[in-house]
């Protein structure tokens, strides 16, 4: 259901001469965010009144794409997650931040440098600011690594070390080494990418879908599948849930912010039996992450540009966010806050936010290219013919890259 906050701060913060009035469409909870800091905003830039436009997640997404698409409807700020942002840049509708009057470009150092290159186009477009990232872990259950008897150093030292936990948890019972075997080939295809390469496609911009990285990926994710290791459960069912709930999965990989979802909503009573390392084989890799921008149709972008510095350029605020909506900083200079320190009851008083913001700064920066919702999306098919109909590897992936190939001709 749709809610808008129409934040009523006139008369409270001497904004009755307000000159310009904007909006910011948001998704669930970086609203609840945005309320708490937003009287500061105003208190700075009295001349600008702020109205909240907050929908759920997919709802805000939906309404965003055809909002762009028709070149009407769009709030003068909008949040993009990062599974958004290959699809704006391949159609348009967000202002070039790079550009005179925003020169982003001056703010690029403050933040870790991948996911400024998340939202930076191969001829250099800014088209968002990060704001909330989320560095990719993987979380495992100890009561399971001690039942086996393994070591979690040695588990993620190679991924032969990794199923081979897989083989040894399946021995325990009903418990699989993690809910869905392509969480891992989606793993492994963002990690280890040339210097001037995207995910997809290589710098003249052709697709890399059949090269050694993707047959990789789907090899050992068909040889998860083929053993008997994975649940074969999708993220965000019912059944994800409860695999966390009764300990059926013994690692997921994901960003960190799984962490706080399953101390929260998911699984709050597995409290303690849970820990966090880096993935597997060395991977390092981005599992999500927030971004604002300005929709070209805005006639207000000098003031809505005003309001993305505030909510991306300043330590403080992001901090802010972290302790009330979890949201993983996007700037390094916030990682000395002496709450990435702080023990983690859920996680058996592992001070993993280290753990998270090491990973952080490892991660390498990838442009976006204009082809990658069409190239995720026929390799996706691809990897559910290598997982579900057992396909050979190499021949799903050459018939993906031709069509990728064709695709890009059109």
């Amino acid at each position: 259901m749709k809610k808008l906050v129409a934040l009523a701060l006139t008369s409270t913060l001497g904004l009755a001469a307000a000159q310009t009035q904007i909006s910011i469409g948001l998704f669930e909870p970086l609203n609840e965010h945005v309320e708490r800091v937003l009287p500061r905003f105003q208190e700075e830039h009295p001349d600008i009144e702020v109205e909240i436009r907050t929908l759920g997640f997919n709802d805000h997404h939906n309404a965003l794409v055809t909002a762009l698409a028709t070149g009407s409807g769009a709030a003068d700020v909008v949040a993009v997650e990062i599974g958004y942002i290959a699809r704006f840049v391949a159609e348009g509708g967000l202002v070039d931040l790079s550009e005179e009057p925003f020169s982003a470009d001056q703010y690029e150092n403050l933040f870790v440098s991948y996911a400024w290159q998340q939202a930076r186009t191969p001829d250099g477009r800014q088209i968002a600011m990060p704001t909330d990232i989320a560095p990719g872990v993987m979380y495992y259950r100890r009561d399971h690594l001690e039942a086996a008897g393994a070591n979690v150093d040695e588990i993620i030292s190679s991924w032969d070390s990794y199923l081979e936990y897989g083989r040894q948890v399946r021995e325990l019972g009903d418990v699989y080494l993690i809910a869905d075997a392509a969480s891992v080939a989606n793993a492994i295809i963002r990690s280890d990418i040339p210097e001037g390469e995207g995910i997809f496609f290589d710098a003249e911009g052709n697709p890399l879908l059949n090269s050694e990285r993707f047959v990789q990926a789907a090899t050992i994710a068909q040889q998860i599948r083929q053993e008997g290791l994975d649940a074969q459960i999708g993220a965000w069912s019912n059944e994800w849930y409860e695999a966390f709930r009764r300990g059926t999965v013994a690692t997921e990989l994901s960003g960190a912010w799984l962490g706080g979802h399953l101390q929260t909503w998911m699984a709050p009573d597995t409290a303690g039996l849970w820990g966090a390392s880096e993935m597997p084989g060395g991977v390092l890799v981005s599992w999500g992450g927030s971004f604002y921008g300005i929709p070209t149709q805005s006639q207000n972008q000098e003031a809505a540009w005003e309001l993305i510095k505030f909510l991306t350029t300043d330590p403080e605020i992001q901090l802010e966010a972290f302790r009330t909506i979890n949201a993983f900083p996007a700037m390094p200079e916030t990682y000395g806050d002496p709450m990435f320190e702080e023990p983690l009851d859920f996680l058996a008083g592992q001070p993993a936010r280290v753990l998270f913001a090491e990973i952080a700064e490892r991660i390498q920066g990838v442009a976006t290219y204009p082809g990658d919702v069409v190239a995720d999306e026929i390799f996706g098919s691809a990897l559910t013919q290598i997982l579900e109909e057992g396909r050979d590897v190499q021949g799903a992936l050459d018939e993906a890259q031709r069509l990728v190939e064709r695709r890009a001709r059109r």
